[in-house]
């Protein structure tokens, strides 16, 4: 692996079940238990999963549908269903919907036209996170001394 392939976060704890994840770029985003006492209605992790599923197939169709026209809308939903069984707590049923409109047009037209093309691309070659999750990669915990 060469030092571009690595991705990183850091987490960092702000109060009791809230954290604040930071990127290599400086961009933060604000989760947490998901009851948060102050009022912040953070994202869960597992709404961050769902946001992470259905975002990056996302980015990937409006890159190649919009080169055509400009959606008039444009709207993915993300949703599983969350179980505690024999295998631990996990997602099941994993699924992203695309709900995309474009105004008449020739442009529009080509880009109706290739938009099952684009979600199927990215849903099976593009989308590092969908692809992440199909292929079941490990993930390693440890514990580093502070």
């Amino acid at each position: 692996m060469t030092d571009d392939s690595l991705r990183s976060v850091t987490v960092e704890r702000i109060s009791t079940g809230h954290f604040v994840a930071t990127n290599a770029r400086g961009g933060t985003l604000s989760f947490g238990s998901g009851s948060d006492p102050d009022g912040q209605n953070a994202f869960t992790p597992v709404e961050l999963l769902l946001a992470a599923l259905g975002g990056c197939t996302a980015v990937d169709v409006d890159i190649a549908t919009t080169r055509h026209a400009e959606p008039s809308r444009f709207s993915v939903a993300a949703t599983g269903n969350k179980v505690s069984d024999d295998l631990g707590n996990r997602l099941t049923d994993l699924a992203v919907t695309f709900t995309v409109t474009f105004p008449d047009g020739e442009g529009a037209d080509r880009a109706r036209a290739i938009l099952p093309r684009a979600v199927k691309t990215s849903h099976d070659r593009l989308c590092t996170v969908s692809r992440t999750v199909e292929t079941g990669t490990p993930v390693t915990a440890r514990v580093e001394d502070a």
